[in-house]
This record gives C-alpha cells, structure tokens and sequence, in this order.
C-alpha cells in the first residue's frame, strides 16, 4: 500500500480571502481551498496537496450548524481530503 501525504494549514480571514482571490478571482473568504499536487516521490508516498481552512469561517459555521469548531475544522479537512482525490462539486448545492 502506498503512503499518502498532504498539508493542511489554518489560516484567518483576511488570509483566506487573499487566496481565494488570487487562485479562484473571487474576492471574500471561503470555508476550505485544495490545491491538488499529484507526485511521488521515489519511495512510492503519493503527494496530494495542501489543503486550507480558514478558522474565522469554520467558527462561524459551526455555531450556525450547532456543533463544535473542531467538528467543523474536522469536516472541512475532510472535504478538502475528497477535492484532492478527485471528487468535485459543480455548484455550492452539491
């Protein structure tokens, strides 16, 4: 079996916002950003991404779902995991 390797990175808003303008063009912060990589190294480890969540926003929809910021952070890590593996969403409804 192989290894898998990512990075996950908290940052705040204004932080978030800066990336999700510079990669997407969208100028406001956003829960979660993937950046897929895709390499291996010689010893076979698959290098995925770097994954980033912004902890303004996961506290903000934490308490608007009622669970804990470390469900949310949990959740976003998790979802950020499946863009790295390929799995995408056409529109903010999926």
């Amino acid at each position: 079996m192989s290894k898998l390797h990512f990075t996950v990175s908290i940052v705040n808003d204004k932080q978030m916002q800066e990336l999700n303008e510079k990669h997407r063009g969208l100028n406001h912060p956003t829960d979660v950003l993937s950046f897929e990589l895709s390499e291996s190294l010689p010893d076979g480890t698959k290098l995925m991404g770097d994954i980033v969540v912004d902890e303004d926003f996961a506290k903000r929809q934490a308490k608007e779902l009622e669970h804990s910021v470390e469900e949310e952070i949990a959740f976003l890590v998790a979802h950020g995991t499946m863009h790295l593996m390929g799995v995408h969403h056409d529109d903010d409804e999926k």
